[in-house]
């Protein structure tokens, strides 16, 4: 994206004054990015056994940025398997998680016309292609 981005970053947090609580998302422009913008949020980071304040965390992470895509008349949203890499989550069981979340949003969000998992390897997008089939 550039250095701009990362200037923009940096000016949010300190006008923000303190980090991002995990669950609520912010939105930048999106600079050298093949996009509009990009939506920032920081997901639950698992430690031990997975709680429902996880869950309820990593729920918010997926309806916040989805709030603001749509605020910002996004049509598109892609998306990571937040919070799946160093942060620990277990991937099979935020794939459920996620999906649900996503797909509740749309519910009061018609204004986005598609939502995409990006899954890093095949193991992530098995987890993701298997929530989705036990919805």
């Amino acid at each position: 994206a550039g250095v701009q981005l990362r200037l923009e970053c940096a000016g949010l947090m300190v006008k923000q004054g303190r980090p991002e609580p995990t669950g609520q998302a912010k939105i930048t422009q999106a600079y050298n990015l093949p996009c509009r913008y990009v939506l920032h949020t920081v997901g639950p980071i698992v430690h031990g056994a997975l709680t429902k304040e996880h869950e309820r965390q990593l729920a918010s992470c997926y309806r916040s940025c989805l709030d603001l895509a749509s605020q910002y008349g996004c049509k598109t949203v892609d998306f990571p398997s937040i919070s799946t890499g160093v942060y620990g989550y277990p991937v099979d069981k935020a794939a459920a998680v996620a999906l649900r979340a996503i797909l509740e949003s749309l519910e009061t969000h018609p204004d986005i016309e598609r939502v995409r998992m990006v899954c890093f390897d095949s193991r992530t997008k098995a987890a993701y292609e298997a929530a989705l089939a036990a919805l």
